[in-house]
C-alpha cells in the first residue's frame, strides 16, 4: 500500500533507485580508491537492464572523469527494451559536481546521443560554469556549498519530466541522496571479494548519519543468487513514514 507521504514525494520528486556493486565487506574500490571492475558479466547486464526503466541516469563527477563511461542505454536490445517500456530510446544523462570541476575530455562528452545535464552549486566559479555550459545541454546551479538535491530533483521532475532516476554513484552522491531522504530503492550486487581498508570507499561515503535516528532504514524486497553473487533489492523507508 502506498502511503500519502510516498504519493506526495512521487508528485514532487522522481522515484530514485540506486545501483551498487560492493565486495562482501561493503567496499566499492580498494583503499587507494582506484576503481577496478570486480562484478561479473551478469552484474554488468543487470546495470543495463536497470537503465531501461529510467528516464535519466545520474553519476558523480569522479565516476565520469576516471572511467570511460557514456551513461547511455547500451546495445540495441536494451534500447528496444526502453521503447517497449514506453520511454525514449536514449536516457537523459546527469552529472553531479558541486565544484564544477569536470574534465572536458571525459568520454561522456564525446557521445551526443542524448542531453547531458550538469548539477552544480554556487561553489563553482563562473569560469568553470562557462566551460561546463559549452559541454552540456544544461547546467543547473542549485545549493550553496553543495548541491541541493531536493531542489535539483524537483527541477528535473518539472523541467525534464524525469519520473524515474537511476543513480550509479559514487558514494558521496549516494550519501547526499540518503541524507536528503530521496532514495526509494537500492539494487545491491554483493560480489565475492574482500578489499578491507578503513579508507576504502563504501556505498555511502560523505558525512553520513550522526545517530541511529538519522540513519536510513531499509527493507528487503527480493534476493537472488547467481553464481557467487547475490542480487539484492531493498526498499528505503522514508523517515516521515517512520515518524521521524
Amino acid at each position: 500500500m502506498v502511503s500519502n507521504v510516498q504519493k506526495q514525494n512521487r508528485a514532487r520528486f522522481p522515484f530514485v533507485y540506486l545501483n551498487i556493486a560492493t565486495t562482501a565487506d561493503g567496499k566499492l574500490a580498494p583503499a587507494n580508491r582506484k576503481f577496478v571492475p570486480f562484478g561479473s558479466k551478469r552484474d554488468h547486464d543487470h546495470l543495463l537492464e536497470l537503465r531501461t526503466e529510467a528516464d535519466a541516469v545520474m553519476s558523480g563527477a569522479r565516476t565520469v572523469d576516471l572511467f570511460p563511461v557514456n551513461m547511455g542505454p547500451g546495445p540495441a536490445k536494451y534500447r528496444r527494451m526502453r521503447l517497449k517500456n514506453g520511454l525514449a530510446e536514449y536516457n537523459l544523462r546527469i552529472v553531479v559536481s558541486g565544484s564544477g570541476s569536470l574534465d572536458p575530455r571525459s568520454e561522456i562528452f564525446k557521445h551526443r546521443f542524448s542531453p547531458i545535464i550538469i548539477l552544480t552549486s554556487e561553489r563553482a566559479p563562473e569560469s568553470r560554469l562557462k566551460k561546463l555550459r559549452a559541454l552540456a545541454d544544461e547546467v543547473m546551479v542549485c545549493g550553496g556549498k553543495e548541491v541541493d538535491f531536493k531542489a535539483a530533483l524537483s527541477w528535473l521532475r518539472e523541467k525534464w519530466a524525469v519520473t524515474r532516476l537511476l543513480c550509479e554513484g559514487g558514494g558521496e552522491v549516494n550519501d547526499a541522496l540518503f541524507r536528503a531522504d530521496l532514495v526509494d530503492e537500492i539494487h545491491l550486487t554483493l560480489c565475492p571479494w574482500v578489499f578491507g581498508g578503513r579508507n576504502a570507499p563504501t556505498m555511502a561515503d560523505g558525512r553520513g548519519a550522526r545517530t541511529l535516528a538519522d540513519a536510513n532504514q531499509i527493507k528487503m524486497k527480493s534476493e537472488k543468487r547467481i553464481g557467487d553473487e547475490l542480487f539484492l533489492v531493498y526498499e528505503v523507508l522514508k523517515r516521515a513514514r517512520r515518524g521521524i
